[in-house]
């Protein structure tokens, strides 16, 4: 269940109150003049999360395109008879709706080239890559939990599926940007070991039973990647962000990236290649699984949605 919070003109307020009295799994709606800044009257409304998308869409006309705002805030425990009669007439299941504007705030916030996004890509390469030259599967699972990829990659997918071009441009941007500022950092990271303490001997050997597998691409990774992509955008869409931990944990694009600048600086072209390629495969994988994740839930909606039209 969720609350919303309707801030419109005065003369616009039944407009609202209408809108969300129109659409099935709204309830205890209510009617306050007390806005300030923007001054106006407030609209409040529990709506079931199955159609909160359909409450967005009707309000657009009424609010959003009229200069008001609109709020949806996660409500933890909501009971009684007229809840449980929205959560009935909303189309669908709420761990099955998704809420697009939701989503695609939650991406745009995690996807900006900003200078935190750019310490923990770089924080997560560098542990990433003690764990690789010194065979450290510990390390090598604490960059990928550290690093914060998965929200540009996600951002891409939204914006290619919603159409909206700025969000996917400004995501890819920010991966374009921030992984060969990192591969550089760590490729001077190890550079600077190499020169001081000297780099282990299994690392320049090839002998690392524990974290080979982030040079070494393979059918696996493929199926990893796609796996951890789909689990990724359902744990971003359905609100159950206790999930995405095993998404990070799961798929090699910060140690890939990380041991492609330190092989590089250890005089391995080919294990910096087979890295190198690694990160890609996953990049690719992520993406395409993530799109084919949205567009299904997309047309999943349609029909609900074209399904509760024709049986009122």
């Amino acid at each position: 269940m969720l609350h919303a919070t309707v801030v419109v003109r005065p003369e616009r307020a039944e407009a609202a109150i209408a809108a969300m009295r129109g659409v099935p799994g709204v309830t205890n709606v209510q009617h306050r003049r007390a806005a300030v800044e923007p001054s106006g009257d407030v609209v409040e409304a529990d709506v079931a999360r199955e159609a909160a998308d359909g409450l967005l869409d009707a309000l657009r006309p009424a609010v959003l395109d009229a200069g008001g705002t609109v709020t949806l805030l996660q409500v933890d425990t909501a009971l009684g008879a007229p809840i449980r009669q929205a959560e009935a007439d909303a189309p669908g299941q709420g761990d099955d709706a998704v809420v697009w504007e939701e989503v695609a705030q939650r991406t745009s916030e995690e996807s900006s080239l900003s200078v935190t996004f750019l310490a923990f890509l770089v924080i997560a390469m560098l542990i990433s890559a003690v764990g690789v030259i010194t065979d450290s599967s510990v390390l090598v699972v604490g960059g990928m939990v550290l690093g914060p990829e998965f929200g540009p990659l996600a951002a891409i997918a939204v914006g290619l599926v919603s159409r909206r071009w700025r969000l996917a441009w400004r995501s890819m941007r920010a991966l374009l940007v921030g992984f060969p500022i990192g591969v550089a950092i760590t490729a001077a990271g190890t550079a600077l070991v190499a020169a001081t303490m000297g780099l282990p001997k299994g690392y320049l050997d090839g002998n690392r039973p524990l974290t080979s597998f982030v040079s070494h691409p393979d059918a696996w990774s493929v199926i990893v990647a796609l796996l951890a992509g789909a689990a990724g955008t359902l744990s971003l869409t359905s609100a159950k962000s206790s999930a995405i931990v095993g998404v990070f944990i799961s798929v090699t694009t910060i140690p890939a990236a990380a041991n492609t600048g330190a092989a590089l600086v250890a005089g391995l072209p080919g294990e910096a290649l087979g890295a190198a390629v690694q990160l890609v495969v996953n990049i690719a994988c992520i993406l395409v699984s993530a799109v084919a994740v949205l567009l299904l839930q997309r047309l999943a909606a349609r029909r609900r949605r074209a399904a509760a039209a024709r049986n009122p």
